[in-house]
């Protein structure tokens, strides 16, 4: 959802540019720095979503703070994605620096990965980008309900919340347009009674209309899309993406320091695995290589998450977490590929 959308036009970035050059609010971190208004960067529309280019830029205006882990991790500074999400709106990526969320040093490290453009999406790229926020949304409702299961609201709470803080607002407007029922509200409530009480009966049925409210909304892709192997392998590669970031922000020194990361990272990549399951016969047809790799992958991925309690010490490092994302996605290019050339 977030990758080769970013190929600017050189006439938008004039506009940027043009833009920037004429907004010129300046903030009290930073009186002489110019502010654009998040909207006034739109970008690129683009019909395909191929997903995997390495290049993408995530604009810290707009990204959900599982994509602000990303940062988190590659740069091991606590709650960098809480700090740079407080620091909106950011007129260029260097304000960054100036807003004082991370030194020079640090951004130097990540300048070429971060952006500040809107970009509208059309097309398969758009129903990519759907899906794969309603994934983490999925993704976080597992690790909340293995957490409930196991008799632990007050880990399991922040997994019922994050869908409404970090991710609704940012599919809202499609929820909209394909006519899925509002369920905002269902999950607002599950989140209130898990906090208030438990223990409560309702949980269970809250919890349960909250998942399937999840559902209907990605119900709402044709079914044939949804068991396309191009077009799911790109949703998988935008969870284990998120995955990698989540898994990246948690570990330090060898031992997991961030709990709710962990979890995070372990919901995304039972639902990842689990969509693949769907459409893994199809991939092994198309490609039995590229399969092999990827079953092969996701058998080793699915052991650094035991449990959804973390375990006292890592089981891999992020470095080998990373490598084993990064094989599946090689591996499902090649098929989204062959995809795209049947197409």
């Amino acid at each position: 959802m977030r990758k080769i959308r970013y190929i600017c036009l050189t006439a938008a970035a004039a506009a940027i540019v043009t833009l920037s050059s004429c907004s010129s609010t300046p903030t009290a971190e930073n009186p002489s720095a110019p502010v654009i208004s998040p909207q006034a960067t739109e970008a690129v529309s683009e019909n395909s979503h191929s997903g995997h280019a390495g290049k993408e830029k995530i604009n810290i205006n707009s990204a959900i703070l599982s994509e602000l882990d990303k940062f988190e991790a590659k740069l091991g500074v606590p709650a960098l994605s809480n700090k740079i999400q407080a620091g909106r709106p950011y007129g260029s990526p260097e304000d960054l620096v100036t807003k004082k969320v991370i030194t020079q040093e640090q951004f130097d490290q990540i300048k070429d990965q971060v952006g500040v453009q809107e970009v509208v999406l059309t097309g398969e790229a758009k129903d990519v980008d759907y899906m794969s926020k309603l994934g983490l949304m999925k993704g976080h409702l597992l690790v909340a309900q293995e957490l409930l299961d196991q008799n632990q609201p007050k880990q399991a709470e922040p997994h019922i919340g994050h869908p409404v803080e970090e991710i609704y607002v940012d599919v809202e407007e499609q929820l909209n347009e394909r006519k899925v029922k509002e369920f905002k509200t269902t999950l607002v409530s599950l989140q209130d009674l898990v906090k208030s009480n438990s223990k409560d009966s309702k949980v269970k049925t809250n919890f349960a209309s909250s998942m399937q409210s999840v559902d209907g909304a990605i119900a709402a892709l044709p079914a044939e899309q949804r068991s396309k192997p191009g077009f799911v392998l790109q949703v998988i590669n935008e969870l284990l993406d998120s995955a990698n970031s989540e898994y990246g922000a948690a570990i330090a020194d060898g031992k997991i320091t961030a709990p709710i990361e962990y979890q995070d990272s372990r919901g995304f990549v039972v639902y990842a695995n689990d969509l693949y399951k769907g459409i893994s016969s199809q991939v092994a047809q198309a490609d039995p290589e590229a399969h092999k790799a990827i079953d092969s992958s996701f058998a080793e991925l699915i052991k650094v998450w035991p449990a959804a309690i973390p375990p006292a010490k890592a089981v891999k490092t992020p470095n080998d977490v990373t490598k084993l994302v990064k094989t599946i996605e090689e591996n499902s290019q090649k098929v989204v590929d062959k995809s795209n050339t049947k197409a």
